[in-house]
């Protein structure tokens, strides 16, 4: 099935931002919902925003300002664009596909993960 590649990730000063990038390869039609999670030192993953295959998006509420999800499908490649970067991003962020039509923000919903892609903001 589907394999996760996370990239983009680094350190960067608040205020920035970054986009972040999931290339997608392997067997892809089964995927209904990609994802994009976060897991800070110590806490748990936590929902970012997830797009299914309409394109339709849904956010945790106290990112939205800040997130944006988007995909390429010529490319394969899923898109998180971070921008007034703040300390408390600093995170490992995963990308994740999910076989369920249910296009939540649970984690536990997801079926494939990345390796995850370290961002430091100080």
């Amino acid at each position: 099935h589907v394999q996760l590649v996370e990239s983009g990730g680094g350190s960067v000063q608040a205020g920035g931002s970054l986009r972040l990038s999931c290339a997608a390869r392997g067997y892809t039609y089964d995927t209904y919902c990609m994802g994009w999670f976060r897991r800070p030192p110590g806490k748990e993953r936590e929902g970012i925003a997830v797009i299914d295959n309409d394109g339709d998006t849904a956010y945790a509420e106290s990112l939205k300002d800040r997130f944006t999800i988007s995909v390429d499908n010529a490319k394969n490649t899923l898109y998180l664009r971070i921008n007034s970067l703040k300390p408390e991003d600093s995170a490992t962020y995963y990308c994740a596909a999910g076989f369920s039509r249910f296009c939540g923000l649970s984690a536990a919903a997801y079926d494939v993960w990345g390796r995850g892609t370290q961002v430091t903001v100080s």
